[in-house]
């Protein structure tokens, strides 16, 4: 039986590498650096920004949220398992409850094998233009049987209690689309119409790479001659206080760049036979070698870009002491590293979570070998699936497994819809400016708004690591209570604040006239 190492979680990890890096720094204030802090080494946050407020119609928005939390839109690992009616279903729903974005807007399906994709084009006034475009998804993970127990509410039923909306995908990501989709019926209701197009891209499939939908999308958007989007939104990290150990304020994270995604499969096929007989080498041991080889060359770890942004950014927000250390990585220079910069990467080096931000991962997540105790297998198979840096393409990764293990019995194939590290974008444009004013006219100016790099990754991957997407920005507009809330992501009692809804739905519903000033 091949056993999996869950990989619902990958993108969540970009934050966590934030949190536990901070965490570490902050442990060792007694080993401060002692270099002197740049004097330009000053906040970046943005101040004075009047705070609005959008009526919305809360109740009937909550009512139709919580029913979307019923279909069960599960994307499982193995793909033909798969709940047609589920997604069928959602899509009639989505057509009842906005029925102008459905007369207004034209809604495309895409995807292969599986067409359940939703792609919306929104026209805009003014065709020279370039156009935006705001991603979220419709799949959710499965809820293992082990943990329904742990649910206060039943994770399918989309309850409302306690001042919250319960379910399976109410937080990961069906809050995004319904937020998006409120919002351009109110705009609708208005008479409003956008200056440039805008596209709503709602996937079937993230939860497993997004293979089937997103990229579809993103080939038939660039085949239709679209030269570069203005702006491109995702889901990533939600507002969150006290996410940065000492900072206590509200922090908004902003995702500028994701790793990319390759899975390879290493085969050894041999002899079997009976295991009272057994020969020098077995086909599990050949195997475990190479793992094991594999294992102990690890890809060089180098600063990224991303990271330099998020530090210059944060840095002056965070521990004065540590200043010295988050103003080096900031200002630094990709071909070169200065003591300052390695003292941080051996910080970041000491945990596997901060590890990934440093350098191209290996993960071994699946091993397959064997029917019988008594049956020497004839042949052994693992995957190993790697988060590549910046450069690391899928030939030098390939290059890289083959010089590690040195063992030609081994087949290596790639058997991934494999990702490129994406482009970067950029940080203190205009369209980073508008996102960040747009955070804070509808959750206020008392947090913190950053950039960061994510390890794991979403969607927008398969339009980032595309020239004509190179600026795509990663934050899910809702505001959680604590990081006990944030566990919610693929855990148990998932849930959302019924008042912060509107204020998501507000977010959508004000960046729609914040782009008209691109």
């Amino acid at each position: 039986m091949k056993k999996a190492i869950n990989t619902y979680l990958t993108p969540m990890l970009g934050l966590m590498a934030i949190i536990v890096l901070n965490a570490c720094s902050n442990e060792k204030k007694e080993e401060a650096p002692v270099a002197e802090t740049p004097e330009e080494f000053t906040s970046m946050q943005m101040t004075g920004v009047e705070q609005i407020s959008i009526e919305v119609d809360l109740d009937a928005a909550v009512e139709r949220l919580s029913k979307a939390v019923t279909f069960p839109t599960i994307s499982n690992q193995d793909r033909n398992d798969f709940d047609v009616k589920a997604f069928e279903d959602y899509h009639k729903f989505l057509e009842q409850s906005y029925p102008l974005v459905h007369q207004t807007l034209k809604k495309e399906l895409h995807g292969d094998p599986r067409p359940f994709s939703l792609l919306y084009t929104w026209e805009g006034k003014d065709p020279s233009l370039e156009p935006a475009l705001f991603y979220a998804h419709q799949d959710v993970v499965p809820v293992p049987d082990e943990s329904r127990d742990q649910w206060k509410q039943d994770p399918f039923a989309g309850t409302v209690a306690d001042g919250y909306i319960w379910g399976r995908g109410v937080l990961d990501d069906k809050n995004q689309i319904h937020a998006i989709l409120e919002a351009a019926e109110m705009k609708l209701k208005d008479g409003w119409q956008p200056s440039r197009t805008l596209y709503f891209v709602f996937g079937q499939d993230e939860e497993v790479g997004g293979a089937e939908g997103a990229k579809k999308i993103a080939d038939v958007l660039e085949e239709r001659g679209i030269k570069r989007f203005a702006y491109v939104m995702d889901e990533s990290a939600p507002l969150t206080p006290g996410i940065f150990p000492g900072i206590k304020n509200n922090t908004a994270l902003i995702g500028i760049a994701q790793k990319g995604f390759i899975s390879l499969e290493l085969t050894i096929n041999g002899v079997g036979g009976h295991s009272s007989m057994p020969g020098e080498e077995s086909n599990i041991g050949i195997l475990a070698e190479a793992v094991t080889k594999l294992e102990a060359a690890q890809f060089p770890y180098k600063i990224h870009p991303a990271v330099r942004s998020q530090y210059r950014y944060m840095g002056p927000e965070l521990d004065e002491a540590m200043q010295p250390l988050y103003s080096a990585v900031a200002f630094g220079k990709d071909d070169e590293l200065t003591e300052m910069e390695q003292k941080f990467i051996d910080a970041m080096a000491g945990n596997e979570v901060t590890r990934a931000m440093l350098h191209t991962t290996i993960a071994v997540t699946m091993f397959n070998a064997g029917i019988k105790d008594n049956v020497l297998p004839p042949s052994a198979t693992a995957v190993v699936n790697f988060r590549p840096m910046p450069g690391d393409t899928p030939e030098v990764i390939i290059a890289h497994v083959k010089n590690a293990i040195q063992d030609d019995r081994i087949e290596i194939r790639d058997i991934s819809a494999s990702t490129p590290a994406t482009n970067i974008a950029e940080v203190g444009n205009s369209a980073y400016k508008m996102l960040e004013k747009t955070i804070r006219q509808i959750y206020g100016n008392d947090l913190i708004v950053s950039p960061f790099f994510v390890v794991g990754g979403s969607d927008s991957k398969h339009f980032q690591a595309r020239d004509f997407a190179p600026d795509v920005y990663t934050i899910t507009a809702i505001q959680l209570e604590n990081t006990e809330e944030f566990k919610g992501f693929h855990g148990v009692n998932e849930r959302i604040l019924v008042s912060e809804y509107a204020k998501s739905i507000g977010f959508f519903y004000q960046i729609f006239d914040n782009l008209e000033s691109l």
